[in-house]
C-alpha cells in the first residue's frame, strides 16, 4: 500500500520476505531474481529516507546473493519528494486516499471543457497554465502545501506535467495518477459527473 500510494515513477516493488515482521520489513530477493535474472543488472533501491532502512536491508541481501551492481538512493522518498516533485500514484492508492483522507484534493489537469464535460466527483479542474492563478482563487489548499494532492488528465503526459507545476509551486504532498479518467472513475466505483458551466 506504501508504494501504490506515492513512489517515484517506474519503480518497480516487489512483496515482502516471508516471515519477516513489519519492524524490519525488506522485499523479497527471490522475487527480485524473478524480475531481474541478471545479477550484473543495475538496481538502484530506495525507501523512506536515510533513517528508515528497509534499502540498506535488501541491498545487503542482495549483494549476499550474487547481485554485482546495487546501489541506493538513501535520501529515498521524502528528499526525491522535495527536490524533484514527481511522485506516481496507483489505482489501489487513490482508492486508499479517496476513503481515508478527507483533506486529501483531486486535480483535474484537463482543459475546462473536458472539464465541464464530466469528472470526478469533487475534483478541482486546474490545467497546467492555471497552477498559479489555482493558489490565489482557492482551487489549491494555499494554507497548508502538505495537504495530498491527487492529479490525473486526459494521459500520463498531461498529469505527470500538471504535478510537475504544482511541485514547481511548494506544493510537496502531490502524486499523478497515470490512468485516463475513465479508468479513474471505474476503478473508484463512481459515475463521472458533468461540472456546471
Amino acid at each position: 500500500m506504501e508504494y501504490a500510494i506515492s513512489h517515484i515513477p517506474g519503480a518497480l516493488n516487489v512483496a515482502a520476505k516471508p516471515g519477516v515482521p513489519m519492524s524490519v520489513y525488506v522485499s523479497d530477493v527471490a522475487e527480485i531474481g524473478r524480475l531481474v535474472p541478471d545479477t550484473a543488472v543495475p538496481i538502484v533501491l530506495y525507501c523512506n529516507g536515510p533513517f528508515c532502512g528497509k534499502s540498506k536491508r535488501l541491498g545487503e541481501e542482495l549483494l549476499d546473493a550474487g547481485y554485482t551492481n546495487v546501489r541506493r538512493y538513501q535520501l529515498g522518498a521524502p528528499t526525491w519528494r522535495a527536490l524533484v516533485g514527481v511522485m506516481q500514484i496507483e489505482l489501489d492508492g487513490v482508492r486508499y486516499v479517496r476513503d481515508g483522507d478527507r483533506t486529501a484534493v483531486f486535480v483535474d489537469g484537463r482543459s475546462a471543457a473536458e472539464y465541464r464535460a464530466g469528472s470526478l466527483p469533487g475534483a478541482r479542474n486546474i490545467p497546467i497554465a492555471e497552477v498559479v492563478a489555482a493558489k490565489d482563487d482557492g482551487r489549491l489548499p494555499i494554507e497548508d502545501h502538505n495537504t495530498r494532492i491527487i492529479v490525473f488528465g486526459a494521459d500520463t503526459q498531461q498529469a505527470r506535467a500538471v504535478t510537475a507545476e504544482l511541485a514547481k509551486n511548494a506544493f510537496h504532498n502531490v502524486a499523478y495518477f497515470s490512468g485516463t479518467l475513465d479508468d479513474l472513475v471505474a476503478g473508484l466505483g463512481e459515475q463521472s459527473v458533468a461540472a456546471a458551466p
